[in-house]
């Protein structure tokens, strides 16, 4: 089979990092820490959404702003929900990996969240698809 007609579930990472749209900024950003990430799931048992550390980054101040402590207070109580995309585009892991591909660049986007039925069963980045790649030109040199 040729690698770009592989299925999404089999490049994708499995169980993937959630979080409630109900928790704050800081324990969003803690969790992509903690798990080395770049972007969540929001989840209330379904998927509703996703949140990237760019969302959260953007609500933060710059390095040379001037913050007063009541703004400090308020960005510490924004949730999730602040922030996230709702209704995030999305794949099925039956999906082909040129399918999940075109979708990243038809959106400018470089994760997506796999679901099946409305439930997240894991997230196809672009680090996943060029690995594909990289292991494809590995496999072509080996002949």
């Amino acid at each position: 089979m040729r690698r770009y007609q592989m299925q999404v579930g089999d490049w994708m990472s499995r169980e993937p990092v959630t979080i409630s749209a109900k928790a704050s900024l800081v324990e969003a950003y803690e969790l992509m820490r903690e798990h080395e990430i770049r972007r969540l799931l929001v989840v209330n048992g379904e998927l509703i959404g996703i949140v990237t550390l760019s969302d959260i980054q953007r609500e933060l101040p710059g390095p040379t702003e001037e913050v007063d402590e009541r703004s400090r207070l308020s960005m510490l109580r924004r949730s999730v929900r602040d922030v996230m995309t709702y209704d995030p585009i999305t794949v099925d892991p039956e999906d082909t990996i040129q399918e999940a591909a075109e979708r990243m660049l038809e959106y400018g986007i470089s994760g997506l969240p796999v679901i099946s039925g409305s439930r997240p069963v894991g997230i196809i980045t672009e680090s996943d698809i060029f690995r594909l790649v990289v292991e494809s030109w590995a496999e072509a040199e080996r002949g």
